[in-house]
């Protein structure tokens, strides 16, 4: 890409579309082109071709998706399947028939089996059964890793597939109900020192290890992949180190000042014992994640304060 390249970022407004189109424009691209969900339903096959017949964009970045926390996940399974399979194969089909030049393809770490080894290595994609509670997001995101890599085969087009770990950042779901583990405990430890609660209560056992990614640093690792990445191969990207959900809720207390307890529901579900990506691959191709935990927990909790509170006032 060029700074003059025309580059439409699928799904700018969420966490992972707008740390790119920041990222972007801190290096200097000044050809962005975005549609708001109200503009552009991704999920309908005409709006998305005339998009594209319109804009020409050379490189695309689909970050546009359905996402959830386990309860989302578990509440509307038909929904996460069938939208995302629409929006996916709307944009990689447009792509193709518009000769984008290249197109970056976000997945998720949910793509691997729940049994699978750790560090998840980019080869055990397929090789055993998936966890449940997400599989139908993780069939969807299957589903475009193979729609790329067919087009590839059949098309020659340059259309690559990076899977993310735990995100985290501006722009994230804080919202109790259908968010991610880090900001909802961001959320709950602020409304329990707003409200000068005796304690928190987090679920299972807090022994379960998860590994957290900076958003900002998601979106360097892809700009990054779209210059200098063309394989067929999924890479992983993360940090390639975890934490116990025990500990990560002492750091976000901490980070958000409340003074109280921590107690565990250990009736509660603890999930995955364990899951770390293997970042090996990425690491050769010349790119690590920057962002120390502690630094982007102050900055994702600011943004906490200054957008989510601030709106809701």
């Amino acid at each position: 890409m060029n700074e003059n390249s025309k580059i439409y970022v699928a799904g700018h407004r969420g966490l992972v579309g707008s740390a790119i189109v920041r990222k972007l424009q801190e290096k200097g691209y000044n050809n962005l082109v975005y549609r708001t969900s109200a503009e552009l339903d991704l999920r309908d096959k005409p709006q998305v071709d005339a998009f594209f017949a319109k804009e020409k964009p050379e490189f695309v970045f689909l970050a546009a998706a359905k996402v959830g926390g386990i309860v989302a996940n578990n509440e509307y399974p038909a929904e996460f399947i069938h939208d995302n399979l629409l929006i996916q194969s709307n944009i990689i089909d447009a792509a193709y028939r518009n000769n984008v030049e290249k197109l970056l393809f976000l997945g998720s770490t949910c793509i691997y089996p729940k049994l699978a080894p750790q560090p998840l290595k980019e080869e055990y994609l397929l090789t055993g059964a998936l966890e449940p509670t997400n599989e139908p997001y993780a069939i969807a995101k299957i589903a475009g890793i193979k729609m790329c890599e067919s087009y590839n085969r059949q098309y020659g087009t340059k259309y690559i597939s990076a899977m993310p770990t735990n995100l985290y950042g501006p722009n994230d779901n804080f919202d109790l109900h259908t968010s991610h583990v880090l900001p909802a405990l961001l959320r709950k430890f602020h409304e329990a020192k707003e409200n000068n609660a005796s304690f928190v209560e987090m679920w299972g056992t807090g022994t379960p290890k998860r590994e957290f990614l900076y958003s900002d640093d998601l979106a360097d690792a892809c700009v990054f992949l779209m210059n200098t990445y063309e394989g067929d191969e999924i890479v992983n990207i993360g940090v390639g180190e975890d934490i116990a959900i025990k500990e990560l809720g002492e750091k976000v207390k901490a980070v958000v000042g409340y003074e109280g307890d921590i107690q565990f529901d250990t009736s509660k579900p603890d999930g995955t014992p364990r899951k770390l990506v293997d970042v090996t691959k990425l690491n050769g191709l010349g790119w690590k994640a920057e962002t120390a935990l502690e630094d982007g927990l102050q900055k994702a909790y600011q943004w906490f304060l200054d957008n989510e509170l601030a709106a809701a006032k």
